[in-house]
């Protein structure tokens, strides 16, 4: 990123804030066209960046003012993230190769070796193994916390250690819809951050930062994309969060209160302010890690950006008809759609999800493992892909697949058992999807 621009932008976004609603965002946030330019956002398709001069050069790796090189910033994926931003209201934001590599740079940008963070239960499986497993390998310890767990049993869970929370908007697969306001008020009592993947509710049906979260992530490989054409992650910075007050009251984060050894003694907090903690993410671990996705992947991921309010929508809209048509099938043992009168996150959803519960359904099939696995493999028009959120419908089921490496133990915690089948509906019309389920559960 431009970094000396961050005020400037900054500024701009909040005065568009009151007059652009966030559908229009979508199409004409990020990217500003200037007299003559064009009018769709181009591909800057460049490693390197000319300077006139040594000194130049010598002074942005004093301090980052500039694009350097394209390791860590570049103004295509720039673009794009001054958009994804805007769109959740964060102050900055930092794309990066993968969902998966967003949500581990969250991570190390605040915990080291010997630190701990608590998770919700309740999250991606891919996530669990990623925390519980690889950092775990790295020092850093995953405490995790049952989804449904109140104020005081959160409080109970943290170590003197534990330096961050991290939970989904809406679980990935059993759809527990989080418990932002307990969730955050504890983490804030502890003086530590609330860090939240919004990847199925993107920022057009939930906006977590509203509801005192502190950090943001994404897979927007998933609805961001929505066309399955590139991987990529992305992770936003509220800006809320007083890294200082924090590090005065019990010591942490002194990475980003205190001069980084790294980067020439810079201070995140004394130079950057509210958008301390993003940018130590690009000059630190970007640097180091690499994982910064390309022009091209950002330039497909902003037409993804551009129809998302559409799309979510009519995603929310066919889910909710296939969750009714599943909620009265003999075949079916349970359906899971918070949407759904009934549904046990219903109140939750109607509050932190007022315009949808994304196009994801979680359904348990009779007959366990071989009756999921039989509906599976009946479907015709739904694609049994490792995938969701897609603007075609598929289907997976996650104790063979995605939550594979989970112990019985984390599947049962996570919701998930062997009759589980995760339906994501797509944008076809809504009766050809159900006459397809139709037809597969008479196999069953």
């Amino acid at each position: 990123m431009h970094f000396r621009t961050i005020a400037m932008r900054n500024g701009i976004r909040q005065c568009k804030e009151q007059i652009m609603k966030i559908e229009t965002k979508c199409l004409h946030s990020g990217y500003e066209p200037k007299n003559g330019e064009p009018c769709v956002m181009p591909i800057v398709q460049s490693t390197t960046y000319k300077f006139d001069s040594c000194d130049h050069v010598a002074a942005l790796f004093d301090k980052p003012t500039e694009y350097i090189y394209s390791r860590f910033a570049n103004p295509t994926c720039d673009a794009v993230e001054k958009k994804i931003a805007d769109l959740e209201g964060g102050v900055g934001a930092m794309l990066t190769s993968s969902g998966q590599a967003a949500s581990l740079l969250s991570i190390l940008n605040l915990c080291s070796a010997g630190d701990s963070f608590i998770a919700s239960s309740a999250i991606y499986g891919g996530s669990t193994n990623l925390f519980c497993f690889t950092l775990k390998k790295l020092g850093i310890e995953c405490i995790q916390v049952s989804a449904g767990a109140d104020y005081d049993t959160i409080l109970k869970a943290f170590k003197p250690n534990t330096k961050a929370v991290f939970g989904e908007t809406l679980a990935n697969p059993s759809l527990a819809v989080f418990d932002f306001e307990t969730w955050a008020k504890a983490a804030h009592a502890r003086n530590v951050p609330l860090i939240i993947d919004n990847t199925f509710a993107t920022p057009i049906l939930c906006r977590p930062f509203e509801w005192g979260a502190d950090i943001v992530v994404h897979s927007t490989t998933k609805y961001m994309d929505g066309h399955a054409v590139q991987c990529g992650g992305v992770i936003v910075d509220g800006g809320g969060f007083d890294w200082e007050a924090a590090h005065k009251a019990n010591g942490f984060f002194a990475d980003l209160c205190e001069p980084d050894p790294s980067y020439h003694g810079l201070t995140y907090t004394k130079e950057f302010g509210k958008a301390a903690y993003i940018i130590k993410a690009r000059t630190q671990l970007m640097r180091d890690f690499g994982c910064y996705p390309s022009a091209h992947s950002a330039f497909l991921l902003n037409l993804g950006l551009e129809t998302i309010p559409v799309r979510m929508k009519q995603y929310c809209e066919n889910a909710l008809r296939v969750a009714e048509f599943f909620k009265n099938s003999p075949k079916i043992e349970s359906v899971r759609y918070p949407g759904l009168t009934g549904d046990k996150y219903y109140k939750a959803a109607q509050k932190y999800l007022p315009l949808g519960a994304s196009g994801v359904v979680s359904i348990t099939v009779k007959g366990g493992r071989s009756g999921a696995v039989r509906f599976m493999d009946a479907l015709k028009l739904a694609s049994n892909v490792v995938h969701v959120a897609d603007i075609r419908t598929c289907v997976l089921h996650p104790a063979s697949a995605t939550h594979r490496q989970l112990t019985d133990e984390q599947l049962k915690a996570a919701g998930i058992d062997g009759g589980l089948v995760r339906f994501s509906c797509g944008l076809e019309n809504v009766q050809d999807i159900i006459d397809d389920i139709e037809r597969a559960l008479g196999k069953v």
